[in-house]
């Protein structure tokens, strides 16, 4: 998809917080506290499994929301599209490809390269 505007990014970030708000709602229906309940242990184990993975999912999930809603203030306040670092203006590519992007390409690679 190719994004010529701005407000056009900003609709992309609307949709997606709407999507995530949904799917985050869609999580707490998932829940299952019925551990330690099972004939087998097996299937408590199964079950300790698939609750981790909906933590994992789930705090992945608030994590992008967070950055959605972040970027939906920054077109507020006029700071859209700065790097965070190097206060460098970052590549339209990378927001077309990621909108809710905190950091140019350079000091994304940078930050991963740390961790």
């Amino acid at each position: 998809m190719v994004v010529r505007s701005r407000e056009e990014l900003r609709a992309m970030l609307q949709k997606e917080h709407v999507r995530l708000l949904a799917q985050l709602g869609h999580e707490n229906s998932w829940a299952n506290d019925h551990m330690g309940y099972g004939i087998h242990m097996a299937d408590d184990g199964t079950e300790a499994f698939e609750q981790a993975v909906d933590l994992s999912v789930r705090t992945r999930l608030e994590g992008t929301l967070s950055d959605v809603k972040e970027a939906l203030g920054k077109f507020e306040r006029g700071t859209y599209g700065t790097c965070e670092d190097c206060g460098v203006e970052i590549d339209w590519a990378r927001l077309e490809a990621k909108p809710h992007a905190k950091l140019c390409i350079k000091c994304q690679q940078r930050q991963d390269f740390k961790r």
